[in-house]
């Protein structure tokens, strides 16, 4: 099972996830994958050291247990949608795994800083 929290308020974070969210309707009708929104659930992470702004700025999410955070988020969800394993299988290998991360997390950072100035809260 694949818990992604996510930030319904970022109007990017949001189109992604439905996009997503279509292209894997069947895992998230079987329960295989769910997505939640963290604004309706801010001490959801708490146990893992988690907080609320944690997740505005980067998707986390539970699977079988295990925190994943940002860019391994990314990469759990791709590696699951149909047409897109192939994009998880590039950029999760050793060599580009952490290049991902690094990139995924200067986007994120520059994200959060545009949703706060248009004040997407």
């Amino acid at each position: 099972m694949l818990i992604v929290f996510y930030n319904t308020r970022c109007p990017v974070c949001d189109a992604g996830i439905a996009f997503q969210r279509k292209r894997l309707l069947s895992a998230v009708k079987a329960g295989l994958i769910s997505f939640r929104d963290i604004n309706l659930e801010p001490d959801a992470m708490i146990g893992f050291q988690v907080n609320l702004e944690d997740v505005r700025k980067r998707l986390h999410a539970l699977e079988h247990g295990r925190l994943l955070v940002g860019a391994d988020v990314a990469l759990a969800v791709w590696s699951a949608t149909p047409g897109q394993a192939w994009m998880s299988k590039i950029f999760g290998n050793s060599l580009l795994r952490p290049i991902s991360r690094l990139v995924y997390n200067i986007f994120a950072e520059l994200l959060y800083a545009w949703n706060r100035h248009k004040r997407h809260w």
